[in-house]
């Protein structure tokens, strides 16, 4: 736990469950060690402030590999996982629906978005605030979401943070870079 103090933020990006649960004292010497997930929500409740990003191994993820379902994590996070794969595959692209614009997080963050070509399908937790999503016609999947958990703040981005999901043009979007200043900005704000 001393170790997870020395940092405001922590992003999970396409890094499954077990990734944490199953380090190599456990996984090859069969040995007991701290439950990292629950030291990861200890330290949410703490103060912390946790976001998970979208992808193939992100939320439920492909074939449900990902297994952040259930978890003290997930207890943590804005939005609650599917028990399957919760892959949304948006072939023609998606522009996000904006429904908080003025939420700082949104600063300096104007006109459509570029394209997203898919999405983690998740839950919204009550008192989640969400920010942006995939629109109506597309199925309304949450994009940007954000909450709190005891002291700390949490946030789900649900799409990929790079080439796949995000278009090349989202990557190269000059609203990107500001969005995830905006969101680490508004994760550590207090």
């Amino acid at each position: 736990m001393e170790g997870l103090k020395a940092y405001d933020i922590i992003i999970l990006s396409d890094i499954g469950a077990n990734t944490f649960l199953l380090p190599p004292d456990v996984w090859l010497r069969s040995k007991c060690v701290p439950n990292r997930l629950r030291l990861l929500k200890q330290w949410v409740e703490e103060g912390g402030n946790l976001i998970m990003m979208g992808g193939y191994f992100s939320f439920q993820g492909i074939d449900g590999k990902a297994r952040w379902r259930k978890t003290p994590v997930e207890d943590t996070l804005p939005v609650t996982c599917f028990p399957w794969d919760d892959r949304i595959e948006i072939p023609e692209g998606a522009v996000a629906e904006v429904l908080e614009p003025g939420h700082v997080v949104m600063a300096g963050i104007e006109g459509a978005w570029p394209p997203i070509l898919g999405v983690n399908e998740v839950e919204l937790r009550d008192g989640a605030e969400v920010i942006a999503r995939i629109p109506e016609e597309q199925g309304g999947h949450p994009l940007l979401v954000l909450g709190t958990h005891g002291a700390g703040r949490t946030a789900a981005w649900t799409s990929d943070i790079g080439p796949h999901w995000l278009s090349p043009a989202f990557c190269e979007w000059e609203g990107y870079a500001r969005l995830w200043q905006n969101v680490l900005g508004w994760l550590v704000a207090r």
